[in-house]
């Protein structure tokens, strides 16, 4: 490995899949994901470790700077700073395409509506993290019951020859309505799309609160089924703005892009929003 080379890496630990992201001065070079296990700091390390490894001659110690991010971001002790996923997701998405002002994050265990200004800075932001419902979470425990993967069940909505609407406001009431509509016979592509689409307006109602300003990206590992993207540009009557690099790796990435952007500064911990 090159020593005058500077790496800079970010590490997002959420409350389901914990990734990293390493770049240089010319873009992405590393990128790594895995389940986040019992210990954060534990699998923080691991990932880190798995990424760097993809860089020929790169240690963890190696990197120029580091920061963590994500549910479990103070979990990340041997990083150089914290800084929220609001802040990371912007920074994130702004990297990918610079276009875009408003992202919404669907994470595992909280929907996040960013507003973002020219520079990626964050304008404005509103999250539902009171309930399961309409996360990430929300939708692996409706998969669960049609017993399939979230593959297979975003293609099974996609089928729907309508919408079965899903009326109740909480993960736990939502389930029984769906069992029921199942044991009642109702056609389950109907009501996978009904899933679907509460899921696309509960982050439509957040969307709102920051303003709607074209472009627009959707974040987080529920970025890949094609049922929800569906359901929410029907919503937002426009196509979601693409992103070259996996969705789940946005807050990761923007941490990444905030440790060369911050590198030098002698910064400890950035802005919350």
């Amino acid at each position: 490995m090159n020593e005058s080379k500077k790496y800079y890496a970010g590490c997002d630990v959420g409350s389901t899949m914990t990734k990293a992201v390493i770049i240089d001065d010319k873009g992405i070079v590393a990128t790594a994901m895995m389940p986040s296990g019992i210990d954060p700091e534990q699998t923080a390390a691991k990932v880190l470790e798995t990424a760097c490894s993809q860089v020929e001659g790169l240690e963890p110690s190696g990197l120029s700077r580091l920061i963590g991010t994500g549910y479990g971001r103070n979990e990340v002790p041997f990083a150089h700073a914290n800084v929220s996923e609001i802040t990371c997701h912007a920074a994130g998405v702004h990297y990918c395409n610079p276009d875009v002002r408003t992202v919404l994050d669907i994470g595992g265990q909280d929907t996040k509506a960013i507003a973002m200004d020219e520079n990626g800075r964050v304008r404005e932001f509103v999250m539902n993290d009171k309930c399961a419902a309409g996360t990430g979470r929300f939708l692996e425990m409706m998969s669960r019951i049609f017993n399939m993967d979230l593959d297979q069940f975003s293609d099974l909505s996609l089928k729907a020859k309508k919408v079965i609407p899903i009326t109740s406001q909480c993960s736990v009431f939502a389930e029984t309505e769906v069992i029921s509509l199942l044991s009642k016979k109702n056609p389950p592509e109907d009501i996978a799309a009904g899933i679907q689409a509460s899921i696309a307006k509960r982050g439509f109602t957040l969307l709102k609160r920051v303003g709607i300003q074209p472009e627009v990206s959707l974040t987080g590992g529920c970025a890949k089924s094609m049922g929800l993207v569906k359901h929410l540009e029907r919503l937002l009557r426009l196509k979601l703005a693409p992103l070259p690099v996996d969705p789940q790796l946005m807050g990761a990435l923007g941490a990444a892009a905030e440790a060369a952007k911050t590198a030098g500064s002698g910064l400890k911990e950035a802005s919350a929003s």
